[in-house]
Order: C-alpha cells, then sequence, then structure tokens
C-alpha cells in the first residue's frame, strides 16, 4: 500500500464540501484526488482543502475541477488500473437523497445507479480497505406497492457484491452523538478490508473515543447550546460581508470547551464566516416567538403549524438547548433556534457538523424551488456532510490498526 513519508493515501469519492476529507487531513492523511460533481460544493473544497491545507498530491492526468464518477471511469480507466493496489482506502459513499426517509425516496432515482459506478470504481483500483457511510434508509428495501414485491436492499446488495470481491465487510448504524458531534445523527457505516477485521475496527473505533476527545479538549457528548451559544445574536450583529442587506452576528466570549475547540482563538466580536441572519418576516418572528414561548421542544410539532398557523410541513420542531440537535436537513427552516425566534444560520450548521470556525463555505446560502433538486448551497453541502469530528476518529483509527498490522507482519 501507498504511503509518502508520514502520509496515508486514500482517494475521496463522493468528497461534497470536504467533511470526511478535512477529517482525514486532520487524522494524518492525504488525497491522490477527490470526486465531487456538484461546482459549489467542490469549491468550498478547492478553498479550503486543496489551496490552503495542500491535502491532495492530485495526479497531472484528471483536471483539478468537478467531475462525474461515470466520466472518470469512462476517460480514465486506465490510469486507474495503474492505481490498482498502490491505495490503502477508498472513501466515501455516493449521494443519499434516493434512500432518504426524509425525502421522496424513488427506487428508480437516477442517483440510487451510482451505487454499481461505485463498484466498478472499486474493480478498477482494488484499494486495500473501503470506507462507505449513508443515510439509515439506505438499508430499507424500497416499496413497489404490492405487499409481496419488496424493491431492491441496496446496503444488503453492496454487502454481497464487496464480498464476492473478497473483502470482510461489516457494517452498523452509529449515531455521531457518540462521537464528540452536537447531533443525533444515525448513518450507516459500512468497512471493508482485505487486511483489517472490520469487528476489530469497530471496536477500535468505539473504544477509543473517550481518549480522542479528552485529547481535543471537549466532552464526548455536547448539547446544541454548548455548541454554538457564543453565535447567538444577543452578541451583536453588523452588515454581511458576503450579502449585501443582511446582517451577520458577532462572536460573543466562549463558553465552552467546543466552541473554544471550534474557535480556534477566534476573538470576541469578530464575525464568523457565513453567520448570515436570514432575514424573517415580521409575523414570522411572532410566530416563533409564540412557539418559542410555549416551551415544547425537540419534538415534531407541524401538526401544531397546521392548527394553528395553518402552515404545511412534514417535519418542524423547536430546538432544545440542552440536547445534541436533530439531524440536520438541507432544509433550514425544518428547526427553530432553542431561545432566539429565528432559523440557524450557515455558521451554526458547520458549528452542529463538527466543522471548525477557519473552514469556510462557498456559494449561494439557499435555493427553492425545482432547483433543490440540483442546487447545492452552503446549508445542503454542510446536510450532507460527514461530521470531520468523526472522519478524523476513523482516520486515527484506521492508521493505528495499519500500524499494528506492519508491526506483526515483520
Amino acid at each position: 500500500m501507498e504511503r509518502s513519508g508520514q502520509y496515508f493515501e486514500y482517494i475521496d469519492l463522493f468528497s461534497g464540501c470536504g467533511g470526511l476529507a478535512l477529517g482525514m487531513h486532520l487524522a494524518g492523511w492525504k488525497a491522490h484526488f477527490a470526486i465531487e460533481k456538484n461546482s459549489d460544493a467542490f469549491e468550498t473544497l478547492r478553498y479550503n482543502l486543496i489551496e490552503r491545507e495542500e491535502h491532495f498530491f492530485w495526479p497531472e492526468w484528471l483536471p483539478l475541477s468537478t467531475h462525474d464518477i461515470n466520466e472518470v471511469l469512462k476517460s480514465h480507466e486506465k490510469e486507474l488500473k495503474k492505481l490498482s493496489g498502490k491505495v490503502m482506502l477508498v472513501a466515501g459513499g455516493p449521494p443519499c437523497q434516493g434512500f432518504s426517509m426524509a425525502g421522496r425516496r424513488k427506487e428508480d432515482d437516477v442517483r440510487n445507479s451510482l451505487i454499481d459506478s461505485y463498484l466498478r470504481f472499486v474493480d478498477l483500483v482494488m484499494p486495500d480497505s473501503l470506507l462507505f457511510e449513508n443515510v439509515k434508509g439506505f438499508t430499507q428495501p424500497f416499496n413497489n406497492c404490492a405487499e409481496d414485491n419488496q424493491g431492491k436492499n441496496y446496503s444488503k446488495y453492496i454487502l454481497e457484491e464487496l464480498r464476492s470481491r473478497g473483502y470482510l465487510v461489516e457494517a452498523k448504524m452509529l449515531d455521531f452523538s457518540k462521537y464528540g458531534v452536537p447531533q443525533r445523527r444515525i448513518r450507516f457505516i459500512l468497512f471493508a478490508s482485505k487486511t483489517i477485521n472490520p469487528e476489530v475496527f469497530f471496536a477500535t473505533l468505539s473504544s477509543n473515543v473517550q481518549a480522542f476527545v479528552q485529547s481535543r479538549k471537549i466532552p464526548r457528548k455536547v448539547s446544541l447550546k454548548s455548541a454554538i451559544s457564543d453565535l447567538e445574536r444577543a452578541h451583536g450583529q453588523q452588515a454581511c460581508p458576503d450579502s449585501p442587506g443582511f446582517m451577520s452576528g458577532q462572536y460573543g466570549s466562549p463558553q465552552t470547551s467546543y466552541q473554544r475547540y471550534c474557535r480556534n482563538g477566534a476573538r470576541k466580536g469578530l464575525v464568523p464566516n457565513s453567520h448570515r441572519f436570514a432575514r424573517h418576516r415580521d409575523n414570522t418572528v411572532t410566530r416563533f416567538q409564540e412557539l418559542l414561548e410555549m416551551g415544547v421542544r425537540d419534538q415534531n410539532i407541524s401538526w401544531l403549524l397546521g392548527k394553528q398557523y395553518n402552515i404545511k410541513k412534514n417535519c418542524f420542531s423547536v430546538l432544545s438547548a440542552n440536547l445534541p440537535s436533530p439531524t440536520l436537513t438541507s432544509n433550514p427552516d425544518d428547526h427553530i433556534h432553542y431561545c432566539e425566534p429565528r432559523t440557524l444560520t450557515v455558521r451554526e450548521y458547520a458549528r452542529i457538523q463538527s466543522f471548525p470556525d477557519w473552514y469556510e463555505f462557498k456559494g449561494p446560502y439557499t435555493t427553492g424551488g425545482d432547483l433543490r433538486k440540483i442546487d447545492v448551497p452552503r446549508y445542503t453541502q454542510i446536510a450532507n456532510a460527514i461530521p470531520p469530528l468523526f472522519a478524523e476518529q476513523v482516520g486515527l483509527t484506521l492508521k493505528q490498526l495499519i500500524i499494528a498490522a506492519n508491526a506483526k507482519s515483520e
């Protein structure tokens, strides 16, 4: 397997805005290249992890730009084959929207076919190990209407396909709030390897958590308030530097160890990147204030919106200050702040996903209408990401097991 100096090397598939890549970078890995189709997500990745941090080697044969995995497979088959046996890890999972229980969940969603593209990539590169992430809905078969005719179960499909290729494979549903992330985010995590026992990987990952969070001086369980209270509007605001007509919040004093970890020395009064407040109508602010005063927290109260305000939504809640956040979605209107009558900002989203404040997001803040199907604005980039804090623990655990296996074989 390839190692360059102190680095362990991998390839980042469906990289999005770089949550996985940032975690792997902090764990001491370096990537050959990334494959990401969306231009806004790739611009965020490029700015932070190509231009600023030099996380990627990036081969000359692959243009430094957005890429569709199927085009890469078609145009660069020879180059990919040359990597066969030289890459320790291929990491990343196809887009989750076709599988998500929060979406329309269609079996014929074109994004679901990217599973076969992923397997084709594995066949060409033949990495030693694979890390694959997706939503909980990935484990559920599609309903083809007839009671005795369930659709395809993609989680079973990929496990069978990887085992047929000689990989040891294990998959678990993991709750990232147990890994220092201030969010109850449950995800399907698959690990496959030809040299590392996946059961040992998951056991080691779990047993390493306490020592890891202590080394970062953060608690293992982080509440929403302890993650973002220094970003409250009450700390002050000024004109948004990248959005005329909007206001951005200012830093208050850091109040918790998690805030100090994310801020990395940022001072009170400065304006965090992407901390732009929504411009709510007066009647919306009034409604939000009424909901806050009702005191119902961390529950889906979409029924109440319909009953009291004649507003139809599938999911809506007032966030609880004292619990980790529920899973973030790409729609910031699904939740309101725990003590202020507003939705969350992009920076608050990023904090909840464990991105450090130095990590800047590019592209539009939001989108709407039919463009939701294709656009990946800042909120969506973050909602789709793997939390860097979790990814870093994965990277460190893999290094530990690889080093131990190499020492044993010497």
